[in-house]
């Protein structure tokens, strides 16, 4: 499988609203799988400090160098993530989303995942989609296995991960 824009929503991903249009409400609060996307023609510019929040008393900021380092040109997705139930069945796609926005505009995360993202210039003009799955049946693995399944597919095609991705998803045994 290919990982990008058509391919995603051939796979079911729903959403594809800028960040700067995305309603959070809309947003289903199952837990599920996201992928944030360049628009066509989106060209990086990296900023000097990152936007989002401090994590456990570390900035987030990369050189330029570390960022050019990680860009994939060819890919229209720069980062995959996944959203889970849990433990008390609270969480799911619309509140990690929130919260991976919230992160953005600096506010403290409770993971720094996907943090490149924010060491990009024209955020509000990157595309967020989401695929709901179901809390059962999932594959062996869960969440973390269709996850895992997705960077795979793009280290094939791309061989690499996507830009913000700086841990391979894997299953645990």
């Amino acid at each position: 499988m290919n990982v990008d824009k058509r391919s995603l929503r051939t796979e079911g991903f729903a959403g594809f609203r800028t960040f700067a249009e995305v309603e959070i409400n809309r947003i289903p609060q199952a837990p599920g799988i996201f992928a944030v996307l360049r628009p066509d023609g989106f060209q990086p510019q990296f900023l000097a400090r990152s936007t989002a929040g401090v994590f456990k008393k570390k900035d987030p900021s990369l050189p330029a160098e570390k960022l050019t380092a990680e860009w994939v040109d060819a890919a229209d997705v720069l980062y995959i993530g996944k959203a889970g139930s849990g433990s008390k069945g609270n969480r799911g796609l619309r509140r990690q989303i929130q919260e991976f926005m919230d992160f953005g505009k600096g506010k403290p995360p409770g993971h720094w995942d996907g943090r490149l993202i924010w060491q990009l210039a024209n955020t509000k003009a990157l595309i967020i989609a989401w695929k709901e799955l179901p809390a059962e049946p999932l594959p062996a693995g869960g969440l973390s296995a269709v996850e895992a399944e997705l960077h795979a597919a793009f280290v094939q095609q791309y061989g690499r991960l996507p830009f913000a991705n700086l841990v391979q998803a894997r299953v645990k045994g």
